[in-house]
């Protein structure tokens, strides 16, 4: 999905850095294998999630939507040396895609994946994060926030994906779908909560860039 026009997707895909050969493997089964291809980061998106972390270099990172491992391996390429990746699939089905494609990847050891639901998961947690990335149910963005925020370093980033949603975040038609909804929801209660200060980038379907005060 993107808001983006098409000329102009196909552009910045051509000016953008190529997916690695990894990433081109996990792009192809994707396609191949799963209903819904388009829910995977792709190269912009991936190119971008790797650049913040490479920037950040997070010694913990977590990600609440695993999908088949595309952000995951995005992501990695910014952990420190000792550095770990949790994240969090709510689908069974996917598991044994996402293993074979963090080994083949070369980052099992550095990657823990939990399969269930990422609010229980979370509550049950332990740690903190210096690094957040939510691609999940868009229902439940808010309830993600809310249970992932006090493990959040001071400083740390969340990025949220999806969160312009298609252009139907100002579709007032648009507002009775749940899924809808669930992002405008998050938005607003971002934008008035007085812990994090945010900013929303038009890329692709639009990500949250949050950083906890």
């Amino acid at each position: 999905m993107s808001i983006t026009e098409p000329h102009i997707e196909d552009y910045l895909e051509k000016m953008t850095t190529p997916e690695s050969e990894v990433l081109r493997f996990i792009t192809r089964q994707t396609h191949l294998h799963q209903v819904y291809p388009r829910m995977i980061s792709g190269s912009v998106q991936g190119k971008f999630l790797e650049m913040i972390s490479r920037m950040i270099r997070p010694e913990r990172i977590l990600e609440i939507g695993t999908f088949t491992a595309y952000s995951t391996v995005c992501l990695s390429k910014g952990l420190l040396p000792h550095g770990t990746i949790t994240t969090i699939e709510i689908n069974p089905e996917l598991e044994e895609s996402i293993l074979q494609h963090i080994e083949k990847a070369g980052i099992k050891e550095k990657v823990r994946l939990m399969i269930g639901d990422a609010t229980q998961i979370i509550s049950e947690m332990n740690e903190s994060f210096d690094l957040v990335f939510i691609d999940a149910d868009k229902e439940q963005y808010t309830e993600y926030f809310r249970a992932v925020l006090p493990a959040v370093r001071s400083g740390g980033f969340i990025l949220a994906d999806n969160v312009l949603w298609g252009g139907k975040v100002i579709d007032p038609e648009a507002k009775q779908d749940k899924e809808t909804r669930g992002i405008i929801e998050f938005n607003e209660y971002i934008r008035s909560c007085q812990s994090v200060e945010v900013v929303i980038l038009p890329l692709r379907d639009g990500i949250s860039m949050i950083r906890k005060l």
